[in-house]
């Protein structure tokens, strides 16, 4: 995959499967397609969304890794880079994606769930809002992520593909590759 000037890495909080799983595995799919090359998640540990996501990232190519952290906050004290906290109630990010654009540091993306904790907002070096309405977590990311990457991400090669899209106005055609080959 074309790597970007700046690392990004996406921190899913809370995951529940019994009511996340379709939502956090979207979430995660998306933080990959949009250019994130790490997925961290909290709350219930899941093996059946860990293995999904490394599925996709055989048949699909990249490098995209997820792990499973105990804790939201040994991932921001161990993260070397600044915090972006995705939020209705943050700064609307049209206001401030130049400057986080500009900051040349790693950043992590932090995307919540069922009720974020207090300290994330105080944890986070910007809490951004893409709008200031109840939404999906997963369509605020994936804006984020292409305005912060200025739709460059769009044309992103993932190497190791074993399946590639083939564009065509009408009806659907892959490109299936075998290993080794």
């Amino acid at each position: 995959m074309e790597k970007f000037d700046q690392r990004v890495a996406v921190l899913r909080l809370g995951h529940r499967p019994s009511r996340d799983k379709r939502v956090s595995t979207h979430l995660l799919l998306a933080a990959r397609a949009f250019g994130s090359e790490k997925g961290y998640y909290t709350g219930t540990q899941d093996n059946s969304l860990e293995e999904s996501i490394r599925k996709i990232t055989s048949y699909w190519g990249g490098n995209f890794t997820l792990d499973y952290a105990h804790s939201w906050k040994a991932v921001t004290k161990n993260w070397e880079g600044r915090i972006v906290h995705l939020t209705m109630y943050g700064i609307p990010f049209q206001e401030i994606v130049e400057e986080i654009r500009l900051d040349e540091s790693p950043k992590l993306v932090i995307v919540g769930g069922a009720k974020v904790p207090g300290e994330v907002y105080n944890t986070a070096d910007w809490n951004v809002a893409v709008t200031s309405q109840p939404h999906s977590e997963v369509s605020a990311l994936a804006i984020f992520l292409h305005e912060f990457y200025q739709g460059k991400e769009l044309g992103l090669e993932f190497p190791g593909a074993r399946l590639k899209v083939l564009p065509q106005a009408k009806g659907k055609k892959l490109k299936t590759k075998t290993r080794g080959v």
